[in-house]
């Protein structure tokens, strides 16, 4: 989901540790692990919090591999006033993996954040709700040209008051790539102060369903014309999830689960609805509030639904991009339509978009934040180089400092 302000207010939480802290809390900044995979990952983390780095073999490592450079991007988010990140590299799946971390899981505990730790991972729920959109389309049982109010569960509204704004001029094309012009409910003034203002301490429980957030949304004019411009909108997503369940008989997060879950293994993702609490293990999720810093790990994800409200690890993010972006869930037809940015001016894809480094590399994937959480997943077209990083907070003041990350690894695999 994007950033909003204000953000929420509420008890304050400890200051960020001291630098020598954060320094000591970087793990594994330059380790490349092939045979072992995560879990001799996660033995070395565990060495490291123990004090002792005992060393892992490496089988078949190319000596002009470049180091891990992610370590240094990751500080400067720190640095920036992130209580932690970490990011996870995989090449042609698991074969190598690297793992690097900064700063803080839990900022009383001084916890570091660990590979396996289960986080929200807000708008990068979007990209798996297209896939879902687009195996339909490709079964022939939806179409990008049909009209969204064609496709929506009984009683939920197609029109607002007077009709002002109205899905039965949108697109399920226009939905997908954010040119419906439709007002995005989470900055909805009302609601807004709820989910991220002086009220979330008060709301962070609340329930929403689809059809109330949708009623919220059509009560505002729309901000363009049906396919005129880009106008990113969390309101698009959530009218997605409704069309999966009336075309598929079942609600969203069954179909993802049956399509994409079950068959690459993603044992660690989830679709929550309204339970608040994230699963174990995990570390704290922060907010800021002014100077302060409010601890949002708890909440009712039900106010993101499809827009947002996935539950992963850095692990399946990277499971699920490469074999999205490798070709096992789409036919190529819908491969070149969900990477198609043609109709934003290259803004986005239909649930994917590219990003240009400096160096002239371009990846593709997605980026999300609810409270407390920010995440972010590229990898090359073919899906065989693939980089997902989060930080345990949803505000990254220098965005560009989050692109570094990716520039770091991505640039540096392209040296002599």
């Amino acid at each position: 989901m994007p950033k909003r302000s204000p953000r929420p207010a509420a008890t304050a939480a400890p200051g960020p540790p001291a630098p020598a802290v954060r320094r000591r809390a970087v793990a594994l900044s330059g380790a490349l692990l092939r045979s072992g995979g995560l879990a001799a990952l996660a033995a070395l983390v565990l060495a490291a919090c123990s004090g002792q780095i005992r060393s892992v073999p490496l089988a078949h490592r190319t000596p002009e591999r470049p180091p891990a450079t992610t370590a240094h991007a990751l500080h400067r988010l720190v640095d920036d006033g992130a209580p932690g990140a970490a990011s996870l590299i995989t090449r042609d799946g698991f074969s190598a993996a690297r793992y690097s971390t900064a700063g803080v899981a839990d900022l009383r505990s001084g916890r570091r954040m660990a590979p396996q730790d289960h986080f929200r991972a807000g708008s990068l729920t979007k990209t798996l709700v297209a896939t879902v959109v687009l195996q339909l389309v490709a079964e022939g049982r939806l179409a990008l040209h049909d009209h969204a109010a064609a496709h929506l569960p009984p009683g939920v509204p197609a029109t607002g008051d007077g009709d002002r704004s109205e899905l039965r001029r949108v697109t399920i094309r226009q939905l997908l790539d954010h040119t419906s012009g439709l007002f995005n409910y989470t900055q909805d003034p009302r609601l807004s102060k709820q989910l991220y203002g002086k009220g979330f301490g008060a709301h962070r429980y609340d329930s929403h369903t689809p059809a109330e957030l949708l009623r919220i949304a059509l009560s505002h004019p729309p901000v363009a014309a049906p396919g005129t411009r880009y106008a990113y909108s969390n309101t698009n997503y959530l009218v997605l999830g409704l069309v999966i369940e009336a075309v598929a008989g079942n609600p969203y997060a069954t179909e993802i689960r049956r399509r994409i879950l079950v068959p690459a293994r993603l044992g660690h993702t989830s679709f929550p609805g309204t339970d608040p609490v994230l699963p174990e293990p995990h570390g704290r999720a922060y907010s800021r509030a002014g100077a302060r810093r409010v601890d949002a790990t708890s909440l009712d994800p039900s106010r993101a639904g499809a827009a947002g409200e996935m539950v992963t690890t850095l692990g399946d993010l990277n499971r699920f991009f490469a074999a999205l972006l490798g070709g096992r869930f789409l036919a190529p037809r819908q491969m070149a339509q969900i990477r198609n940015e043609k109709g934003t001016d290259g803004a986005y894809g239909l649930g994917l978009y590219a990003t240009r480094l400096p160096c002239g590399v371009t990846v593709w994937g997605h980026n999300g934040d609810i409270n407390g959480s920010y995440a972010r997943t590229a990898g090359t077209a073919d899906g065989r180089h693939i980089v997902s990083y989060r930080a345990n907070t949803d505000t990254l003041p220098d965005p560009a400092h989050g692109t570094a990350v990716l520039t770091a690894e991505f640039c540096a695999a392209r040296r002599p």
